[in-house]
């Protein structure tokens, strides 16, 4: 068995929502790095381009952007026609644009909800409902169509800090890819969760500056994550050695979870 061919996503035709900054941008790296063709959507049509750019010059895969705001149901269908006319089929889905809020209890707001869940929950169906048609045509019953949904550990605990939306949209989808693998599997798609731990990304940035030597006293590893931690791991779900692995939760969290005296 020849562990290149094992882990092999050369030619995949991959989309990375959020794939211009944090661990999107880990992930989509991870993919160019081995020979995938990978589209990247974020907010920002200037980030986005500037991002695609770099990381097609450094090869051997190529990035192409593809803008939008995924918060609204009419561009996760756009984005999605998109790469319908370009290349006719998918054979990775990617969800993992998200959004955070942390506030007081007392203080936290109705916004807070409709914009975390929305972004976190909603639209994770919508685009992979949207996706679906050119995730079958890219599928075979030996090597599958994936969609892999970026959760959190704080889907799994109650986290330290008050982010009750960002908590809970996490414990949601983590049972909304077991819900769609229940359902949709039998059409060749695999659906599983990665749920990292703490990693060096904009939205852990202030997190990390304030409690990361605690983090890398609880951590059993004593470290934070890395890109090669994230993207070895959606690799290996997306290439032969991951054919079978469909509706699993996997913590990338360096055993933050399995130590009791975690935060």
């Amino acid at each position: 068995m020849d562990i290149n061919s094992l882990f092999n996503v050369k030619d995949k035709i991959v989309l990375v929502s959020g794939g211009s900054r944090g661990i999107g941008l880990m992930i989509a790296k991870g993919f160019i790095t081995n020979g995938a063709t990978v589209y990247i959507s974020s907010r920002s049509v200037n980030v986005c381009d500037q991002v695609a750019k770099e990381l097609s010059a450094q090869g051997p895969g190529k990035a192409i952007s593809l803008p939008a705001n995924l918060q609204q149901l009419d561009e996760c269908k756009r984005i999605i026609d998109e790469i319908a006319k370009r290349e006719g089929k998918l054979h990775i889905l990617v969800n993992n644009a998200g959004a955070t809020w942390g506030a007081p209890f007392d203080e936290y707001p109705e916004e807070a909800f409709e914009k975390v869940m929305n972004l976190n929950v909603k639209r994770v169906f919508s685009l992979t409902q949207a996706a679906l048609p050119l995730l079958e045509k890219a599928s075979t019953q030996h090597d599958p169509a994936r969609v892999i949904n970026i959760g959190s550990i704080d889907g799994a605990r109650v986290p330290f800090l008050e982010t009750y939306a960002y908590s809970a949209s996490k414990a949601a989808l983590h049972h909304l890819t077991n819900v769609l693998a229940g359902n949709l599997s039998r059409r060749n798609i695999t659906f599983n969760t990665i749920a990292p731990g703490p990693f060096e990304s904009k939205m852990m940035a202030a997190t990390i500056k304030t409690y990361g030597d605690t983090f890398r006293n609880i951590i059993p590893l004593g470290r934070i994550g890395s890109p090669e931690d994230i993207a070895g791991t959606c690799i290996y779900l997306c290439s032969r050695a991951g054919a079978y692995t469909n509706g699993a939760t996997i913590l990338v969290d360096g055993g933050y979870l399995s130590n009791p005296a975690k935060l």
